[in-house]
């Protein structure tokens, strides 16, 4: 009887426990979310899974993913800022987060990380830097990543070249890339010409400089030529059809990862971030590609031409209503090993120490590939320079683009362009 009683008292507590819960439940404000991130398909699907498994942990608050290509995602935020209607989570990159923070857009997190409401007890501190303008964080790192070229195996095969190790230089990328095109009639290599600046920011790395100063209000070279010298290579792969005209780039566009030359084997090599490499192969059905370091300076005493960056980051706008919520969010993408198998190291390797050794056993080949690429990195890389100086936006789609084109036209020479890069892209940082 007694037993039955006992019975009889802890249903009845567990029905009084139910209700409790589903009341506080009903009681409880259901909060709307807006996500906005760019990216690839894959990207997109992936995100969308994880924000799925988060709706099913957290029933009150509800996710409306915002999702766009590189180029219409920038000018969607730019016009939501404008009208005081941007998302509470955003997708952040490295050459605008210190803008952003400049303009009051996104929120410090530091009062929710010493909460524990985005916990970082298993991210290391040089992750976690990168995220931070002065002395406070207003992004976290979704992954670890490295500029690299991507390259076809198979197709360096049947040329009968060797694979790129550590320590090639730019003329030996010149030299293979004329090699590949001479014998297979393809594309040496795609993505050099259009890059936003990012392959010529790590021609300077390698040759002990940085695109800008340490405080913001100049370039940090003072010999132009540097950037002559940068064009000039650009100019004798064009010539000899190792690379796409920049007719040929401008027909194109932007264009997703699915449209790439390495993609259709029409080219054997791309500059990539290391974390593309999942997305690139699985649009490749699953073509086995590799990652190579990026090459060197063609000097003697060369630095390392690659660091680790953030791939990407999350930030909270100040826009938000729901700022803890959206922090909430930033700490499932970060800390949940579920959303993590989802993700696949997509955006680059999780920045939790716990999360990557969960994760590995699960790895597929191009993730794997992504993670020793990552390691390799580490060992031939340089500390990560500083986030670029606000005014960096309006540098390289103003003023760099236009100059590179020209130089690609055959409408200035590369000293001219030199000349005229300076002069306009110290105007802007002045101006800041």
């Amino acid at each position: 009887m007694t037993n039955l009683r006992k019975l009889v008292l802890t249903v009845l507590v567990l029905l009084m426990c139910s209700v409790f819960f589903s009341t506080a439940l009903l009681a409880q404000e259901k909060v709307s979310l807006r996500v906005a991130w760019w990216g690839s398909q894959d990207r997109h699907n992936r995100t969308l899974g994880v924000i799925e498994l988060f709706e099913k942990e957290y029933p009150y608050i509800e996710i409306y993913p915002e999702y766009a290509v590189w180029n219409d995602y920038w000018v969607k935020l730019n016009t939501q800022a404008a009208g005081k209607n941007l998302p509470d989570v955003i997708q952040q990159d490295y050459a605008y987060l210190s803008e952003w923070a400049t303009r009051g857009l996104v929120l410090p997190l530091d009062d929710y990380i010493v909460e524990g409401v985005i916990d970082l007890s298993d991210v290391a501190e040089n992750q976690i830097a990168p995220g931070k303008v002065g002395d406070k964080i207003y992004a976290i790192n979704l992954g670890t990543n490295s500029l690299g070229m991507l390259y076809d195996p198979e197709l360096f095969e049947k040329a009968g070249i060797p694979f790129p190790e550590a320590g090639w230089t730019w003329n030996d990328f010149k030299e293979i890339a004329i090699k590949l095109k001479n014998e297979l009639g393809i594309y040496g290599a795609e993505g050099i010409t259009k890059a936003d600046a990012q392959v010529f920011k790590v021609w300077l790395m390698s040759h002990g400089y940085w695109l800008y100063s340490d405080d913001g209000k100049s370039l940090g070279y003072e010999d132009d030529r540097l950037f002559s010298d940068w064009a000039n290579l650009l100019l004798d792969l064009q010539n000899e059809g190792a690379i796409p005209s920049i007719e040929t780039e401008v027909a194109r566009g932007a264009l997703g990862i699915e449209d790439m030359f390495l993609v259709t084997q029409e080219s054997a090599m791309a500059l990539a971030w290391s974390n593309y490499l999942v997305a690139v192969t699985k649009a490749a059905n699953e073509r086995p590609l590799k990652l190579a370091l990026m090459p060197k300076a063609p000097i003697a005493d060369a630095k390392p031409a690659n660091y680790l960056k953030a791939s990407q980051f999350f930030s909270v706008t100040s826009q938000s209503q729901h700022p803890k919520e959206a922090a909430m969010f930033i700490d499932f993408f970060t800390n949940s090993f579920e959303a993590n198998k989802i993700l696949f190291a997509e955006r680059g390797v999780p920045i939790s120490s716990k999360i990557q050794e969960l994760l590995f056993p699960y790895l597929e080949p191009a993730q794997k590939e992504m993670f020793s690429f990552i390691k390799l990195a580490e060992n031939n890389s340089l500390p990560a320079p500083p986030p670029d100086p606000p005014g960096h936006t309006d540098i390289i789609y103003n003023v760099w683009d236009p100059i590179i084109e020209q130089v690609m036209y055959g409408k200035i020479t590369p000293e001219e362009a030199a000349a005229e890069f300076r002069k306009e892209a110290t105007r802007i940082l002045q101006q800041q």
